[in-house]
């Protein structure tokens, strides 16, 4: 049963981010701001320009968002083979296509490095709790059988029963849609103690539709949601706390939430956490160190601006070892999951060849889709005037057959 959370992800980084404000090492992809520039990517070349014919300096200066532990290598001047944007007779490839299936690499495991096979999975317990018949019908999609086996037991003051009856019934699955009665029904179960219908109450208080809109009641109920271990309830009451108490201190407090909703697998408490790792003064060296362990948890769950972070940690060396072709990949992933950001800096990262190598169709595809979507890039644009005619229209014609990967 569905239990998305209340705050969608462009309203959750609006909070996040007013939180985090006060840090400096405030991730690029939640700014909101037209900056296009990749941190610790150089901009492009003048137009018309050879790459050796800009080089760069030898000065430390440091982005806000780039580590500072060692020197930026994201600018280093291409190799005296490489050709320019003038000469070089790329013709369009396969970018861009839609490809569900690009992922970055893995690695390779300690099993695979030594040649062994995976051991065998340790055998399944048994189930010895009771088996819930309603539920079972519901999950085979058996609706009509789950609601006759559910409503007797919802009768009896049953909370599990009541919440499936009010399930059936908010989404119309085997009988007449009625969210009214939905409504009722979640009531009664969340005033049984049961913590979906807690947290599905709380979002029905708050819209007002079938009932009375009343917000303190509704953030009681959230609170209790969360409290019985209901994720998504998690989730919004750290969302709630962070915009009741702008900064660290709200921040602070909603981190528990947060840790406990983004465990159970809330892709945006797990992006949320990430940040708080790395932002958040005093917390614990072994908190800090696990920033892109949960930053890589929501990219793989596919929330794209974790995706477009991941890129730019990566590529950047921000929480860990810096990898830029697997940072290429991941703003690859974000781009064809139609990422804006992701797109113009994935144009910025085939000029500058970090992470792959150059390829001005490419980086005029990439610049072509983020400027349609409203994105737009002065240094990109000089880029794009400057490449051959030819290469503009395959630029364009591969621009024409971007489809959004889903």
């Amino acid at each position: 049963m569905s239990s998305a959370p209340r705050f969608r992800h462009r309203s959750f980084l609006a909070v996040l981010a007013a939180g985090l404000a006060a840090f400096p090492l405030l991730a690029a992809a939640q700014s909101g701001n037209d900056s296009t520039s990749l941190p610790g990517v150089s901009q492009p070349a003048e137009k018309g320009a050879r790459p050796e014919d800009n080089p760069q300096s030898d000065d430390d200066t440091t982005v806000p968002d780039a580590p500072q532990h060692n020197d930026n290598v994201m600018t280093r001047p291409l190799g005296a083979d490489a050709g320019t944007f003038k000469t070089e007779k790329i013709q369009p490839g396969a970018e861009p296509k839609a490809d569900s299936d690009i992922k970055p690499s893995q690695g390779v495991g300690v099993f695979e490095r030594m040649g062994a096979n995976l051991p065998d999975l340790p055998p399944e317990k048994p189930f010895t709790g009771k088996v819930d018949d309603a539920y079972g019908a519901f999950q085979r999609g058996h609706y009509l059988t789950a609601f006759q086996k559910a409503l007797p037991r919802a009768q009896l003051g049953d909370p599990a029963a009541q919440t499936l009856i009010a399930e059936l019934m908010a989404q119309g699955l085997g009988v007449k849609r009625d969210t009214k009665d939905a409504a009722f029904w979640y009531s009664k179960a969340a005033e049984g103690g049961d913590p979906t219908a807690m947290f599905k109450y709380a979002l029905i208080l708050m819209e007002g539709r079938e009932v009375p809109r009343d917000q303190k009641k509704a953030d009681e109920w959230m609170k209790k949601a969360a409290d019985a271990g209901q994720p998504s309830a998690e989730f919004n009451v750290a969302q709630m706390l962070t915009a009741e108490n702008p900064g660290p201190k709200g921040l602070q407090m909603a981190l528990p939430y947060y840790e406990k909703s983004a465990q159970q697998g809330i892709a945006d408490a797990q992006y949320a956490v990430s940040q708080l790792y790395l932002n958040l003064p005093d917390l614990p060296p072994e908190k800090k160190a696990r920033a892109r362990e949960w930053l890589s948890r929501a990219a793989n769950a596919g929330f794209d601006t974790a995706q477009l972070d991941m890129g730019i940690w990566l590529i950047n060396g921000t929480g860990g070892a810096q990898d830029l072709e697997n940072g290429f990949n991941w703003m690859r992933v974000a781009a064809y999951r139609g990422n804006v950001v992701a797109q113009n800096k994935l144009a910025h990262l085939y000029i500058n060849a970090i992470g792959t190598k150059q390829d001005p169709v490419a980086a005029a595809t990439w610049y072509v889709i983020s400027r349609r979507a409203g994105l737009k890039d002065p240094e990109l644009e000089d880029f794009y005037q400057g490449i051959e005619d030819y290469q503009q229209k395959a630029a364009i014609d591969a621009a024409n057959k971007y489809r959004r990967a889903r």
